[in-house]
């Protein structure tokens, strides 16, 4: 939590972008995406987050950055369609890696798959 405030203290937008590690910009553009998350404002249109608007952007923040979602997953999850996660080409590289003895033609096969799913799930 930001330094001298309690728990249930409303974060100003420059607060919770320090906290979450992220630009000023992506919480206005979440704002536009995710209408769950609605500061309130005041005067001059400054934004003050709730403590479940704090919740809400972390939440945010965990899928796109930790878990591999896309906006629209993100979206989809938080809208109870569940959403899937993408998984990062570098992870795949990994797995292809760590995979032993898997044929060329096993290998292509799901190649071929991962990449039309990511595409349904782009759609």
């Amino acid at each position: 939590m930001t330094d001298g405030k309690s728990e249930g203290a409303f974060l100003t937008i420059g607060e919770l972008s320090a906290e979450l590690g992220v630009p000023q910009h992506i919480l206005r553009y979440w704002e536009t995406r995710f209408p769950q998350l609605r500061p309130l404002t005041r005067a001059g249109n400054r934004r003050y987050y709730r403590p479940e608007d704090v919740a809400l952007a972390r939440r945010i923040h965990q899928a796109l950055t930790n878990d591999g979602f896309t906006i629209k997953g993100v979206q989809k999850l938080l809208a109870g369609g569940g959403g899937a996660p993408v998984v990062p080409a570098a992870k795949l590289t990994e797995v292809k890696a760590k995979t032993p003895s898997m044929s060329p033609d096993v290998l292509a096969s799901l190649t071929k798959i991962r990449d039309q799913l990511a595409a349904a799930l782009t759609a």
